[in-house]
């Protein structure tokens, strides 16, 4: 039996309880390219989650983006495509980085999650972009 398929792709989470992941749930039934995803916010306020397609240029630009944050940079990730977006600030509107999610084109509802991650964090994100795309993308590739 082998090990079983890597779940998350990103997990920011601090200590007060804040976190927002991206979880791969497996292929897309409908779209044989493409994997089917979902972001999750979780504060002791507010909670949700929206439904996200992962495509292997969506993985790729996550790695750009752990780059651009790695040289001290904020990122927008998805921006200006379809579905939800995602951004993250190191220094937010709260003297900590802060993770804003922003679902335009759907329920038109952004949230704002400040949060302190781990110092490893980029490196960790790197490493759990690697187990993804070793286990996914050949998948994506048979189709």
């Amino acid at each position: 039996m082998g090990d079983p398929p890597p779940g998350e792709l990103i997990v920011l989470a601090d200590d007060e309880g804040n976190s927002v992941t991206v979880g791969v749930l497996g292929r897309n039934p409908r779209w044989t390219a493409g994997l089917e995803a979902e972001i999750v916010v979780r504060t002791p306020f507010v909670s949700g989650r929206i439904d996200l397609a992962l495509s292997v240029s969506r993985l790729e630009s996550w790695g750009t983006a752990l780059d651009r944050l790695d040289a001290g940079e904020d990122i927008a990730w998805m921006e200006m495509s379809r579905g939800p977006s995602l951004f993250i600030q190191l220094d937010g509107e709260r003297g900590c980085p802060e993770v804003v999610v922003e679902d335009e084109s759907g329920s038109m509802v952004t949230v704002r999650v400040p949060l302190v991650p781990p110092d490893d964090w980029i490196a960790a994100h790197r490493q759990r972009l690697r187990q993804v795309m070793r286990h996914w993308i050949p998948m994506l590739s048979e189709s």
